[in-house]
């Protein structure tokens, strides 16, 4: 069925039905009321649905379905999580062109603004050992981290705030490793986040990737990295993609659950992050993993070791 024969569906159905009701409306009439022609109306009411057009009338439901769950979705995730939940092996193209006819458009990706600036005379500065190899083939290889701030209340009637967020991912599987949530952006932060990496991963010896934040570049965590057995690795100044996969962690966690929203307290919005990575580790599909979620892929690897 055409495009044009969808977008007059209303009209085609409703004189089909008026006739019968009232015998002495002619079609010619009718059509030329609805802005169609008769010929067109005629070959509507003899169209037989095909099994591609039902099948793509039960993914136009289901895309809706997603959308109106996750409104970041773009066409290449709902096909992905079409794949990954429901089995349904469809390429892009179909998705987008449903997609489209429905309206249907994840929503704008806000800018980023990514780059910290140093510390002030830091006590130990870590070379570039990363140097933007973001791929790892073995979980506990390759750890990249960094803080982010989140805002909430509105400043009038309820009390306004700052929440800070410390992630470790793992470039394998994409995991985050550990986080931590604080009022202040401070070493404890930090310090907490690390330590609870190695008690989830004990023994890990991965190089440990993070910006040039005072808290990294303290004598205090440069001892914890040497106790640890890791690398430390920081990028050059001014040079946010040497950091890009944290930096796009944000960027799709702040797109998702952040932007466009208001959270009024800070207990709303720290069950919002914590239901985020949740979402993001158990269930968000990623095709860099074979359609699988972290977890999964992480599972994955596990069991073939």
């Amino acid at each position: 069925m055409t495009l044009r024969a969808t977008r007059n569906q209303a009209v085609y159905t409703a004189i089909r039905g008026l006739p019968q009701e009232h015998p002495d409306y002619p079609v010619r009439v009718l059509c030329e009321l609805g802005g169609i022609s008769r010929s067109a109306y005629y070959k509507w009411g003899s169209h037989v649905h095909t099994e591609k057009e039902d099948f793509n009338e039960m993914l136009a439901k289901k895309i809706e379905q997603l959308h109106g769950e996750h409104p970041d979705m773009g066409y290449r995730r709902i096909r992905d999580t079409l794949a990954h939940d429901q089995g349904i092996q469809v390429n892009d193209k179909r998705i987008l062109r449903i997609c489209r006819k429905k309206k249907i458009q994840s929503i704008i990706k806000h800018r980023y603004n990514c780059c910290t600036r140093p510390a002030v005379d830091p006590a130990h500065i870590a070379e570039n050992i990363l140097n933007r190899e973001f791929s790892a083939e073995h979980l506990n290889e390759k750890w990249v981290t960094d803080v982010t701030e989140f805002k909430y209340g509105t400043g009038t009637e309820e009390r306004a705030g700052k929440v800070y967020l410390s992630v470790i991912l793992d470039l394998c599987d994409h995991r985050p490793v550990s986080y931590a949530l604080s009022e202040h952006n401070d070493n404890p932060l930090v310090y907490d986040t690390f330590d609870a990496a190695l008690a989830e991963n004990p023994g890990a010896q991965p190089i440990f990737h993070s910006d040039r934040g005072y808290q990294y570049t303290s004598k205090v965590f440069r001892q914890k990295i040497l106790e640890a057995g890791m690398a430390q690795s920081m990028p050059r100044v001014a040079h946010c993609t040497d950091n890009g996969p944290m930096e796009g962690f944000w960027g799709i966690m702040k797109r998702e659950m952040y932007y466009g929203k208001k959270y009024k307290t800070k207990d709303e919005l720290l069950r919002a992050i914590e239901e985020y990575i949740d979402y993001y580790t158990n269930r968000r599909v990623q095709r860099k993993l074979d359609l699988l979620t972290p977890i999964e892929y992480h599972e994955r690897l596990k069991s073939a070791a």
